[in-house]
């Protein structure tokens, strides 16, 4: 971990900690095999971001409660099911740097285990009668699965606009920190404008995210993301939409061509990178995204100041600063 993700932690470090141990309770299962994939998944976890968000709301709106862990929980065990699923669909061997699920045991495997993290957070919900944290949350998994079917459909074709592109990570990313910072709010018992507040907030952070990590791909490849993975995959971001548009009808259709029968070269992925570089579209995106930052800023500058707001605002900073 980071030194700022420490820094960011500091106000609920106890809380962090205490999570952990409920989380890898909540995972349980009598099914050796299956409590043995939940241990490997647990010991694999990220930064955290996702539970951070929902302790740093909870906190900054009211009281962090019990129903602010089970809340966490909900959305890291739906989340994580959604993960393994996805590692499954890409054939994908590797996350976050550790062997895959399906990798390890099989896709028959990783399939089942994903469906008992669904199930376990569902139960979750349902066995404490958290059912208005479990409406969030099912909304976000709905809106990423519609948003990761969008993308695939305007991949076949390459005739994303900057609207649909907006739908896109809307839904994909940005529905569920959105998730994380309404259920945060909710669990302590806060009000619907707070409520909705928050979940506007996640809205615009998650945004601003996925427009960072669209960016990358133009970067230098000392980051964590390959350079030019999202143009190999057919992926069409901001910063080449906006790149686009810009260029003329023979030059677009030349870039077009490349991407949908060129990108698995090297040389020609570096064709156009320079391309975007060149026509402005680094400079656009880089812009959209820090007003899409100013934004969720100004939602929670009017709440008292606190250790957890200014957790927050921190955490907001580092999601378009951070390095990979």
């Amino acid at each position: 971990m980071s030194q700022i993700v420490r820094e960011i932690q500091a106000p609920i470090q106890e809380e962090m900690g205490t999570f952990n141990k409920k989380f890898r309770g909540f995972m349980k299962s009598r099914v050796l095999l299956l409590d043995k994939i939940m241990g490997f998944i647990v010991k694999r976890k990220g930064k955290q971001l996702r539970p951070m968000f929902v302790f740093l709301t909870a906190g900054m709106t009211g009281q962090i409660t019990e129903a602010t862990y089970r809340g966490a929980a909900l959305i890291e065990l739906l989340h994580t099911a959604t993960l393994v699923h996805d590692d499954v669909v890409d054939d994908s061997n590797m996350r976050r740097g550790f062997f895959s699920v399906n990798a390890l045991w099989k896709n028959k495997v990783a399939v089942l285990a994903g469906n008992y993290l669904l199930a376990r957070g569902l139960l979750l919900s349902v066995d404490y009668g958290d059912y208005h944290l479990l409406q969030i949350v099912s909304n976000a998994v709905r809106e990423m699965s519609e948003g990761e079917l969008l993308q695939i459909e305007k991949a076949r074709k390459l005739d994303i606009t900057e609207e649909v592109y907006f739908e896109i990570i809307r839904q994909k990313t940005a529905s569920l920190i959105s998730s994380c910072c309404a259920v945060g709010a909710a669990s302590n018992g806060a009000g619907p404008d707070a409520i909705e507040n928050m979940r506007v907030f996640g809205e615009k952070v998650g945004i601003a995210f996925q427009i960072k990590d669209d960016l990358f791909d133009y970067g230098d490849a000392k980051i964590g993301k390959p350079v030019g993975i999202d143009i190999k995959e057919k992926k069409i971001t901001l910063p080449l939409i906006y790149a686009l548009q810009q260029a003329s009808w023979t030059e677009r259709r030349r870039i077009i061509y490349i991407i949908k029968n060129q990108s698995n070269k090297p040389e020609k992925v570096a064709e156009v990178i320079k391309f975007v570089n060149i026509s402005g579209g680094i400079a656009y995106a880089t812009r959209a995204m820090h007003q899409y930052y100013e934004e969720a800023q100004q939602l929670i500058l009017p709440y008292p100041d606190s250790a957890y707001k200014d957790s927050l605002l921190q955490l907001l900073r580092y999601t378009i600063d951070r390095k990979m």
